[in-house]
């Protein structure tokens, strides 16, 4: 079937398709974690002994002797085998922001022949995949394979069940034989308890006597596409790099604001109801669903959870969504940019740190200026943005996020902190020595007897910040929809552990002058924000006059590509911060940075080949066969002695020949292959490789425009987006 047949037949097919049914879904009572072996049901199945060993280590992170992981395992294996599981595997996350899994039969045989079913300890406790098989940023060669997972308690293990079977999943981590982190959750979990150390240190200072461990919590907001599976069928682009290549804008898009939490349609309603009963049976609490601001675009949010767990669950969710989509027909688009000239997706990552004693430390409660431990953790992150802002954007960086970043709801590249009206005045008079009450948002009163007035918060949002403070958290806006948390997750809790322990010190000279607490924060909070406060702007971060601003006059980086952010990895404050904070060592670091530089340059170098096969063999053919039509109809017409005008023929001709140049011009440009270094392989993909595509975008999606509609090859924006 040609391209252009097979995107005819999937209009056809999807104009008349009906949603998947579903049976009516059980109570959430029934069917939450139903999936999962949590502490609930170790709990029931554990010995006293046991269950309280295991949960301490759950809690605290205190270690599990053998003897207790043996009597966990043997109840994990009960369990599984009653959910009909035959297979076991240690999920982990290698630095490719996907899952890997390798299962294992709980089978051995008997010198009878027999089969019998075995799961102990040291089987739960570690596995063997191979080390040099992932990206390891050379930490691990062919000829040293060799890698480890390890169970981590503190993340529960659950069932996977697919069309195939089930499959008990046990969340690890991955390591080389030589003990480093290959993988994104030993880090996280490294972060985590720096934030613990620093922070019982600050809040012993402020005379707190009862410290619970303290722990970052995640609530990570997930925006995806849905296309027709049919649609992406006929779509190399989207099947390979995940995004159109190619594609005009419709002549409607979003500019009318009309699908923002508008009605979802019947059959993306009946996928997600499908969804999220499968996120409810393992675990995750999926909270709110809408439809995104782009056509074709929706979002899910779950309620914020530990980091840790959070994090898995993310990875999780992913992968169900995937999975669900292409049971209803769909295809799930995770990429930043899948369409250009409306929203591309991000992960807005919700974060806070807290703990079951003092609660969360980022909540200002209705006096701010009088809660001292809120103003010396929210000085902290405001710290460690201004210090540490080019490693937040490194940790964000890909080649995909650079197409969404600075346009379309998405924050800049610049690094700053929202605060909102009311904390930015705290601040700012903290900084001048002249603190006052700080002045709620009052109450909402629309004059209407049948609405009850209620109180407004304190401040606006900002949706054009990368950074924002939203309530009770803090919202990093940056992070691209495709992504893991873990990084961004990682790069914050180290920032926040390492102002801590400034704050910490500088906070332990203050009381030895025999000053009171208060005195005390505020002088230590007031040096912080004139070393520091240049980072807080509530304004708008897409205007040039900010832009220019930000560098010039507050000092702080613009860095547009990943080819600008990644090298952050390489400077000598951010090894010393990881470093010091024993969160990765400086080859681990030296690792990251090789792993997601080639990343980097390989996602570009398949974006350029898929252009210029899809140019050469698909658009180019077509172009010419709609030429071939129009000069013979202007030449017969020419014989009958009637003059038809020919600008259409000449445009095409025009667009089609300079097109074939630009695609030359890209096939030599990816012949180069000898750079000094890896700094200059991504700067010549950023800023040649990546013009030359754009060039040669801009005459196809011009040709899409003139060339008849029965000759075009692959499926249009205002297909895909619009037809549900």
């Amino acid at each position: 079937m040609s391209g252009n047949a097979s995107r005819l037949a999937a209009i056809n097919a999807i104009t008349g398709a009906k949603p998947t049914s579903t049976e009516m879904p059980a109570p959430l009572s029934e069917i939450w974690a139903s999936d999962v072996f949590n502490l609930a049901r170790m709990e029931e199945s554990l010995s006293k002994n046991a269950f309280k060993a295991i949960k301490k280590t759950v809690d605290t992170g205190a270690l599990l002797d053998g003897a207790t992981a043996d009597i966990v395992a043997a109840a994990m294996k009960d369990w599984a085998l009653s959910k009909g599981a035959k297979f076991f595997s240690h999920i982990f996350y290698p630095m490719t922001n996907a899952t890997a899994e390798k299962h294992d039969g709980f089978i051995i045989t008997s010198p009878e022949g027999n089969a019998i079913t075995e799961f102990t300890g040291s089987l739960l406790i570690k596995g063997e995949p191979d080390g040099s098989s992932f990206p390891n940023g050379s930490l691990r060669m062919t000829n040293a394979a060799r890698g480890y997972t390890a169970w981590d308690p503190t993340s529960p293990a659950y069932i996977m069940n697919t069309p195939n079977g089930a499959t008990l999943m046990i969340p690890s981590v991955f390591m080389s034989w030589t003990g480093e982190a290959l993988d994104k959750k030993i880090p996280l979990l490294r972060s985590i308890a720096a934030i613990n150390k620093e922070a019982k240190k600050v809040l012993t200072l402020m005379g707190e006597t009862e410290i619970a461990p303290l722990n970052s919590s995640c609530g990570a907001e997930q925006e995806y596409f849905l296309v027709d599976e049919k649609f992406a069928a006929s779509r190399p682009d989207l099947l390979l790099a995940g995004r159109t290549l190619f594609g005009a804008s419709p002549a409607k898009g979003q500019q009318f604001d009309d699908h923002y939490f508008g009605a979802i349609p019947e059959r993306v309603q009946v996928f997600m109801q499908d969804f999220e009963d499968q996120l409810y049976k393992l675990g995750i609490p999926a909270k709110t669903h809408h439809n995104e601001v782009a056509p074709g675009q929706f979002e899910i949010a779950p309620y914020y959870e530990a980091a840790n767990v959070a994090a898995d669950h993310q990875q999780l969710l992913m992968t169900v969504l995937k999975n669900t989509a292409k049971k209803h027909g769909f295809l799930a688009l995770l990429h930043e940019k899948p369409f250009a000239g409306v929203n591309g997706s991000g992960k807005h990552v919700n974060w806070s740190v807290g703990n079951a004693t003092q609660g969360n430390l980022l909540d200002p409660g209705n006096t701010p200026e009088k809660n001292l431990n809120f103003l010396l953790f929210c000085g902290a992150v405001i710290r460690g943005v201004h210090k540490y802002g080019p490693l937040l954007r490194a940790t964000i960086a890909s080649a995909a996020n650079d197409h969404r970043l600075g346009a379309n709801e998405a924050p800049p590249a610049i690094l700053s902190v929202y605060l909102g009206d009311q904390l930015e005045k705290v601040f700012k008079d903290i900084q001048n020595g002249s603190l006052e009450p700080s002045v709620c948002g009052g109450v909402m009163d629309l004059g209407l007897s049948q609405i009850l007035a209620f109180t407004r918060d304190p401040g606006d949002r900002n949706r054009t910040s990368p950074f924002a403070f939203t309530g009770n958290r803090f919202e990093f806006r940056a992070v691209g929809s495709s992504q893991s948390v873990s990084g961004p997750l990682v790069a914050m809790n180290t920032m926040l552990a390492d102002s801590l322990n400034w704050i910490g010190t500088k906070l332990e000279a203050e009381l030895a002058k025999d000053s009171d607490h208060t005195s005390a924060v505020f002088a230590v909070l007031k040096e912080l924000m004139e070393l520091h406060g240049n980072v807080i702007f509530g304004g708008d971060g897409y205007s040039e006059e900010w832009h220019k601003k930000a560098v010039e006059e507050r000092g702080l980086q613009n860095t547009p590509t990943t080819a600008d952010a990644l090298p952050a990895f390489k400077d000598e404050a951010v090894r010393a911060l990881f470093e010091k904070n024993d969160v990765l060592s400086p080859v681990e670091l030296e690792s990251r940075y090789e792993v997601y530089s080639e990343q980097y340059i390989l996602a570009i170098e398949v974006e350029a080949k898929l252009t210029i096969d899809m140019a050469t063999t698909s658009i180019y053919p077509a172009a010419m066969s709609y030429l071939a039509d129009l000069t013979t109809t202007i030449n017969s017409a020419s014989s009958a002695g009637i003059s038809l005008d020919n600008s259409v023929a000449n445009s095409v001709a025009t667009n089609a020949d300079a097109m074939m140049k630009a695609v030359a011009a890209l096939s030599k440009a990816i012949q180069v292959h000898e750079f000094e270094c890896v700094e200059g392989h991504m700067r010549y993909c950023a800023d040649t490789i990546c013009g030359l595509m754009n060039d040669v975008r801009g005459y196809a999606d011009t040709l899409e425009t003139i060339v008849t509609d029965s000759e075009w090859p692959f499926p249009k924006y205002a297909e895909m987006l619009f037809i549900k």
